[in-house]
C-alpha cells in the first residue's frame, strides 16, 4: 500500500475532519473513498465519451423496447 502526503490549509482540514467525523470514519478513509469515487466518475466519463464518439460515427438509434428485447 502506498502512502501519499497532501498539503491542505487549516480551514479545509477542519472541514475535512468534520465531514469524516460525521461519517464516523478517519480522515484517511474519507479521502480514500473520495478519491476512489472520483476515479470511478472519471472512468464513467471516459466510457461515455467513447460511446458518444462511437454514436457520432453511426448515429442510428433504436426504440427503447427494441433495445430491452435485445438483452432479454
Amino acid at each position: 500500500m502506498a502512502l501519499i502526503t497532501v498539503n491542505i490549509n487549516d480551514e479545509a482540514l477542519k472541514v475535512l475532519e468534520d465531514c469524516a467525523e460525521r461519517k464516523d470514519i478517519s480522515v484517511s478513509e474519507f479521502i480514500r473513498r473520495a478519491v476512489l469515487e472520483k476515479l470511478e466518475d472519471e472512468e464513467d466519463i471516459r466510457a461515455a465519451d467513447a460511446a458518444y464518439a462511437e454514436y457520432l460515427k453511426n448515429p442510428v438509434t433504436i426504440p427503447w423496447e427494441e433495445a430491452v428485447a435485445k438483452w432479454a
